[in-house]
């Protein structure tokens, strides 16, 4: 009598086993997917590239974010030691309005200068593959700012995030790693509203975030003037860049600016540089349009991919715009752009258009840096003042006391590699990436 319940039983584990063994080996798959995605190697075509602009693929990098333009840009370090641009991408969407992200929920996408670890790299990201930008930094916390998990990411969808094509971000992720690997401890990413050019400045010069984006004019003409990645730091609720503080004395993201030095050749390159804007800007404010502060367009996305959505959709005059560079999700939801100014940044003659401006002059690059100048009264502040109100909070953490690592030169380096466990291998030590899953 026995037997049917005996029989039955069996089937019962024979179908559980059956049914474990297909979960572990989906599990599989999906470790292999994973580690196929993170390790894809560097196109024939990029690595050329990298080689005719004296780079290789083991040094270090820089990423630009410019949100109004929709353009993320990868530059890298030369055998010269100076940073020299490898490529510019168009991003396929971002959200929100220009201007930083202030508290959790907004839809703003950052502004300001992030620091990305290997840490901070997700190869399991539900948007294809990504990285963290590690918002709130020192900054942002001395406002009281709040929000989690701001990507840079694939699947061209965003809430916060920059996104890009899939294609577009296994490219940026393959570059990342393959600096890693070569010995940069992190790289860092300079977020902006726009180009910070005279002419940009001046159609904004209204904007309440103005102060701010002064602020981060700073870092940015760094940049320009010495292509060297600036040393970031906070103080007095700002910014300050390639700054050394006196001996004794510590920078504060919530106190006042101690004394310190920036290198004269810095200081009076970045100096030259802001007269010869400013100048601009007061030239341009007599006559120059003055943008909307809110545009009620949730965001933004590059011409490009706007107009490969709309030539499926049939429109004519989209017809010969260029290709979009990667696939654009069906669900992907364009913002409410201005076609007629797409049409004209894609070289295609709209009715209208802005007539051109003379571009600002190029900014001359700093020799380098070997004395040390420019040293503020104590307890000065930088010359911005911060745009946004703080807001109260019960306990704000300080900005850190050390610099950024400096990340090693290595003319060659091997590929890095995602193990089982989920973890980016190949920088100086194996960094977990499983707590990014967005």
């Amino acid at each position: 009598m026995s037997r049917p319940k005996t029989i039955f039983s069996s089937r019962v584990r024979m179908a559980a086993l059956a049914v474990t063994a297909a979960l572990a080996l989906s599990a599989c798959n999906q470790t292999d997917e994973v580690a196929r995605k993170a390790n894809k190697p560097l196109s024939p075509q990029m690595v050329s590239l990298i080689g005719e602009k004296n780079m290789t693929p083991a040094t270090p990098l820089l990423v630009r974010i410019f949100k109004e333009e929709a353009e993320l840009e990868v530059w890298k370090q030369t055998t010269s030691g100076d940073y020299a641009l490898l490529k510019t991408y168009p991003i396929c969407r971002w959200s929100g309005e220009l201007g930083p992200k202030v508290k959790m929920g907004d839809r703003q996408a950052p502004e300001g200068f992030y620091t990305i670890s290997p840490g901070q790299m997700n190869p399991n990201s539900n948007y294809y593959l990504s990285f963290n930008l590690g918002f709130p930094n020192a900054f942002d916390k001395s406002y009281g700012r709040t929000g989690e998990f701001l990507m840079v990411h694939g699947d061209c969808s965003s809430a916060g995030c920059y996104a890009m094509t899939d294609e577009q971000i296994s490219e940026i992720f393959s570059l990342a790693r393959e600096s890693f690997a070569g010995g940069q401890r992190a790289f860092q990413v300079q977020a902006y509203p726009f180009r910070m050019t005279p002419k940009n400045i001046a159609r904004h010069r209204t904007n309440p975030n103005m102060a701010f984006w002064r602020n981060l004019k700073q870092g940015y003409d760094h940049f320009e003037v010495t292509r060297q990645e600036p040393k970031v730091n906070v103080c007095g609720r700002q910014y300050v860049f390639d700054a050394q503080p006196m001996p004794g004395a510590r920078f504060d993201a919530d106190g006042a600016c101690p004394p310190y030095q920036v290198p004269s050749a810095v200081a009076d390159a970045v100096a030259a540089k802001s007269r010869a804007d400013d100048a601009q800007v007061a030239a341009l404010s007599q006559t120059a349009p003055v943008a909307p502060v809110k545009t009620g367009a949730d965001g933004g996305m590059h011409p490009v991919f706007l107009a490969e959505i709309k030539r499926k959709q049939g429109a004519s005059e989209f017809a010969f715009s260029p290709e979009a560079p990667g696939t654009i999700p069906e669900t992907t939801r364009p913002p409410k752009m201005d076609e007629s100014v797409a049409l004209s940044s894609l070289g295609v003659p709209a009715p209208g258009a802005e007539a051109a401006v003379p571009a600002a002059a190029p900014a001359q690059l700093a020799p380098r840096p070997t004395a040390a100048a420019a040293v503020p009264a104590a307890g000065a502040k930088p010359q911005a003042v911060a745009g946004d109100k703080p807001q109260a909070a019960a306990s704000k953490p300080q900005a850190s006391n050390s610099p950024l690592p400096k990340p090693s030169l290595v003319v060659a380096g091997r590929p890095a590699n995602v193990a089982a466990s989920d973890t980016l291998q190949g920088a100086s030590e194996v960094m977990p990436t499983t707590t990014f899953t967005r």
